[in-house]
């Protein structure tokens, strides 16, 4: 209540993802250095693949828009979430929460996105190899990415119609450590089962379709993988599978739990948990499991920092 006090009628407060203690700013601490971190993987993956020409290719053009996406997302939230605990002042302003969602939707529906594309490519490189040039060139590439982008902002524009336009009464106090559409739909004193339904046919093309796909290729490819006579071969195409799964998983799971579930079904701070995945975790490990475990990647960096390290010694 002490909050509310101090806020005008139209401002939101973000109870946020701790409470003032010792133990709180032990996790937090723990935000800032995966925070850290996720800027400079995603930054060097990006320049990284600008400046190699041995990267220039489909997939790694995906991947740096995929690093660009993870560094937007992470800055939309982190870093409010830092100087809300420091300060203590947990207030967001009405055209702030509207545009932290209408960024979050877009890039969360980039992201899906561009991980569909990111399969497809694996699976035409892997399953059909020769076919691979005309299937997957740069016109090609630069369609998937423009169009990730644009249906992302479209539907995050749609998303936001609907959901700002309910009138939120009594608390405006948002039980989450940012605005995000679940989590202010449990304040809004109207019926919102017109705008669920929008949300969860948008759910069913996100996360149930374009899920279905990425499992569908990754299926295919490890079915192809099997047929592979060497060993070594199959080894580290079923470790790639694996860890691109893993991602996969741990992004559409909790982001399947949180948009398809009816507003009844959300309960305070479960919510806040699961996005932690999605939001935080996720653009951590993808430059890990798509580019840095890679050998071409690999032996770019060697190179740069080869080349750095002798460029200073002359």
């Amino acid at each position: 209540m002490g909050y509310e006090n101090h806020t005008s009628s139209s401002d939101f407060i973000l109870l946020g993802l701790f409470s003032s203690s010792q133990t709180s700013l032990i996790f937090l601490s723990f935000i800032v250095i995966i925070f850290i971190i996720t800027i400079t993987e995603n930054t060097m993956m990006i320049i990284l693949i600008h400046k190699k020409s041995r990267l220039h290719t489909p997939m790694y053009f995906l991947l740096s828009h995929l690093s660009f996406m993870d560094i937007l997302h992470t800055s939309n939230i982190v870093p409010k979430m830092i100087i809300d605990f420091l300060s203590g002042s947990k207030t967001i302003s009405f055209a702030a929460c509207g545009f932290q969602i209408f960024l979050s939707l877009t890039l969360l529906g980039g992201e899906c996105l561009l991980l569909a594309a990111m399969s497809y490519d694996r699976y035409v490189a892997i399953c059909h190899p020769l076919r691979y040039p005309m299937l997957m060139n740069d016109y090609v590439s630069i369609l998937m990415a423009g169009g990730a982008w644009f249906i992302g902002i479209i539907n995050s524009i749609v998303h936001i119609a609907y959901a700002l336009h309910f009138p939120f009464c009594g608390s405006r106090a948002i039980d989450h450590f940012f605005c995000e559409v679940p989590a202010m739909l449990v304040l809004s004193c109207v019926d919102t089962t017109r705008y669920e339904r929008v949300a969860y046919a948008s759910g069913i093309i996100f996360l149930f379709i374009l899920s279905s796909l990425i499992f569908a290729s990754y299926a295919q490819i490890l079915f192809t993988v099997l047929q592979i006579k060497s060993k070594e071969a199959r080894k580290k195409s079923f470790s790639t599978c694996f860890f691109h799964m893993i991602v996969v998983i741990m992004y559409y799971g909790p982001f399947i739990f949180t948009y398809m579930r009816p507003k009844k079904y959300h309960t305070l701070g479960q919510d806040k948990s699961l996005v932690i995945f999605y939001t935080i975790l996720t653009p951590t490990f993808n430059p890990i499991t798509y580019s840095i475990r890679n050998k071409d990647v690999l032996e770019a960096m060697k190179n740069t920092l080869r080349s750095n390290f002798l460029h200073k010694i002359l």
